[in-house]
């Protein structure tokens, strides 16, 4: 017996979940959610709320030992973990199925596998698509070869702690690394960062990088650039549980080096995940591009940037697509980016080394006076690029406290196209932060910020 639905969604998470809502709410059609773990997806339970969980505490806490007037507070690492378990529901997924339900969504648990057209295997159900099948599945962290025997932490265990490591090596120089350093490094773990590359955050602006490398090594995380990790080594290394230390003590080789740590953390990039569609039986291969009109890939199944929020607003537009509605879109929707280390970075638009034609401007985090406010120490940069001849903005980045809420208007500045003249008449409130976006368009040649033409 087949089950028949418009469109059958691989994969539940915040994507899939967006997926199905835009393509059916308005429409009359139907969709199933197909998924093998949790409803919610990484983002919910083992990824973006989790590690914000654990990270804003700890930047109040910082925020207190850098602002004169007030006492310094301490983490509370229970307290901490409770917070935690709070935002990802305690690993239930009851309520995302209620929701789901609650949209008129069908929900079917197990791993799905393509069979043929429009056709899709669950166990010993079968579940047909009328319209398409959308592949959801989101992404597997990348374990290199060195690292397969001795049982490492993937990004789940960081954001899923349970015991903290006294010493950890981290390797990866990216947002994951970097932001999982914040969290452990306060939690009271001893935190090594290997770091193949020259600098942290490779995709973002070098100043950020040079800024979050100060600010790690402030707080006492060892950073070691350029290493090139050789060999791992671990006895009884095995799966004791989410957010446990797996096993004994963890040599890492470097040269003729070696060092020694009660855990291991691999950050070092993740890939679709893909492997276990039957894509191949079908003669489909893995690339999105060229596969036939009734499959279809969103968020980081697709190869796009792999971030929740652009794969929900891809997800936006596809399922609204998919349900016959608008398919016109702005052309180069920008890739807006938090890292939540401390301070922030925040970052829209690309960088200025692939714009030769922007006129730069670059200012001090605290500039103004509602970002000095902030701390009584500030550090960071907010930086501008503009268009010469458009006089529009390009890109913008912002590495300071609470950079990630400065963000969001310089993607509307992007996305709508306002021209620098027009910014200008945009009335940043005294004392707030978002008068450095005044700093920074006063830091541009007077006749950008003049009317083109």
């Amino acid at each position: 017996m087949t089950d028949e639905y418009d469109f059958i969604v691989i994969g539940a998470g915040p994507v899939g979940e967006n997926v199905a809502q835009y393509a059916t709410e308005h429409s009359g059609l139907t969709a199933v959610l197909v998924e093998r773990e949790l409803l919610g997806g990484e983002c919910s339970y083992y990824a973006c709320m989790p590690s914000k969980a654990l990270l804003r505490p700890i930047e109040i806490a910082s925020d207190t030992k850098h602002l004169d007037g007030v006492t310094d507070a301490g983490v509370d690492l229970d307290g901490l973990l409770k917070r935690r378990d709070y935002w990802v529901s305690n690993y239930d997924d009851s309520g995302q199925v209620k929701w789901a339900e609650g949209a008129g969504l069908g929900v079917v648990r197990g791993a799905g596998r393509l069979t043929g057209e429009r056709t899709v295997r669950v166990g010993d159900r079968t579940l047909s698509a009328r319209r398409a099948v959308v592949v959801a599945t989101g992404s597997m962290p990348v374990v290199p070869p060195e690292y397969v025997d001795v049982a490492a932490w993937g990004s789940r265990d960081a954001t899923g702690v349970q015991e903290v490591p006294e010493r950890l090596v981290i390797v990866g120089g990216g947002v994951v690394a970097c932001e999982a350093a914040t969290w452990m490094n306060a939690l009271g773990s001893r935190v090594t960062m290997l770091v193949r590359g020259d600098r942290l955050l490779a995709n973002q602006e070098s100043f950020a990088s040079e800024v979050v490398l100060a600010a790690l090594q402030d707080a006492g995380v060892d950073v070691r650039l350029g290493a090139e990790v050789t060999g791992c080594a671990r006895p009884d290394a095995r799966d004791t549980g989410l957010g446990r230390v797996h096993g004994g003590v963890v040599t890492v080789t470097l040269g003729d080096d070696t060092l020694e740590a009660d855990e291991i953390l691999l950050a070092v990039g993740r890939r679709p995940r893909l492997a276990e569609l039957g894509l191949d039986e079908l003669g489909l291969g893995t690339d999105p591009a060229k596969w036939p009109d009734w499959l279809v890939a969103v968020g980081d199944a697709s190869g796009e940037a792999p971030l929740t929020h652009w794969g929900k607003y891809r997800a936006r537009v596809i399922g609204e697509r998919l349900a016959g509605g608008p398919a016109k879109e702005p052309d180069d929707v920008p890739v807006p980016q938090v890292v939540f280390t401390d301070p922030q970075v925040a970052q829209v638009g690309p960088l200025t080394s692939a714009l030769p034609d922007a006129e730069v401007v670059r200012v001090p985090f605290n500039a103004a006076g509602g970002s000095a406010l902030l701390r009584d120490d500030v550090t960071g940069w907010a930086q501008l690029a503009v268009d010469r001849s458009t006089r529009t903005v390009q890109a913008a980045t912002f590495v300071g406290p609470q950079a990630g809420e400065l963000l969001h208007a310089a993607t509307i500045a992007i996305v709508g196209r306002v021209p620098v003249a027009t910014l200008r008449h945009a009335v940043p409130s005294y004392p707030t932060a978002s008068e450095l976006w005044l700093r920074l368009l006063e830091e541009l040649p007077r006749e950008m910020r003049e009317v083109a033409g």
